[in-house]
């Protein structure tokens, strides 16, 4: 997938994702995937920091690399990169980084041949997102759970957030995390019963009374006297905070009603 590049050349400093196209004794030549395809020189002594016999043993046609930017020409649209400058945790996270935009790309194209918008405009909007949220699939993950409203904050038309909403949720799955924990509560008093569905009903409540449209709750018996809860969400902290109120608000209304209360957190 060619990508409309969101300027001419890049800068230096600035890391790249390249397309080995030529191999030869005193370097190689890459096509910039971010930039159109332009080409782009990687000296044989910016290939490793180590003594290197053969080029072909770092780098070979066709493999797709990290470089990093060490001199632009602007006049003549010329570019030089170097490999061995790039540590093994910035190639990581810019692959990374590279592959999550090509698929916003792609769906974000999808969405604009809904509406009947041009391949180049949706790479416009692959852009703004991506400068709004520093991952342009960040921003469609989180179209996927709020709905159009992170797309509209971000400055794009409504038009095109609905669009990208239709797209993004019949490709993207959010992951999910899942905690648990135990709730052992007993009573001695003849609506003892009662009492304790007060708690768990409590409990359950203010789980839900923040985030609650983000959030899953269960409560169910696992043999009395221990109730075990279910909380599921697409954001870790949002359901630990969720926990912390169902125990607080649990063990607050077992005092009053006279319940034996604890509760134990279960590994995941």
């Amino acid at each position: 997938m060619t990508i409309k590049p969101r300027k001419p050349l890049p800068d230096v400093g600035e890391l790249v994702v390249g397309t080995v196209k030529e191999v030869h004794d005193f370097g190689a030549y890459l096509d910039l995937d971010e930039y159109g395809g332009i080409r782009a020189f990687l000296p044989w002594s910016e290939i490793a920091s180590r003594m290197v016999r053969n080029i072909r043993h770092v780098v070979r046609e066709n493999q797709k690399v990290v470089v990093k930017v060490i001199r632009v020409y602007k006049k003549r649209g010329q570019v030089d990169v170097s490999l061995k400058r790039v540590t093994d945790g910035e190639r990581r996270r810019k692959m990374m980084w590279w592959k999550r935009t090509l698929k916003a790309a792609a769906i974000i194209e999808k969405a604009a041949e809904s509406i009947g918008a041009k391949p180049e405009e949706a790479h416009d909007i692959l852009w703004k997102l991506n400068d709004y949220y520093g991952d342009a699939l960040t921003a469609l993950e989180q179209a996927v759970i709020y709905g159009v409203d992170p797309l509209l904050e971000a400055g794009v038309s409504e038009d095109w957030a609905k669009a990208i909403y239709e797209a993004a949720k019949t490709r993207i799955e959010v992951r999910q995390v899942k905690i648990s924990g135990i709730f052992t509560l007993t009573s001695l008093e003849s609506d003892g019963v009662e009492r304790i569905r007060k708690v768990l009903v409590a409990a359950r409540e203010a789980a839900l009374s923040k985030d609650s449209e983000h959030i899953k709750v269960r409560i169910y018996t696992v043999g009395v006297p221990r109730y075990r809860i279910d909380l599921v969400s697409h954001d870790y902290k949002i359901i630990e905070n969720a926990l912390s109120r169902a125990v607080e608000k649990a063990q607050e209304v077992a005092e009053d009603l006279k319940v034996s209360f604890k509760f134990e957190r279960l590994k995941t």
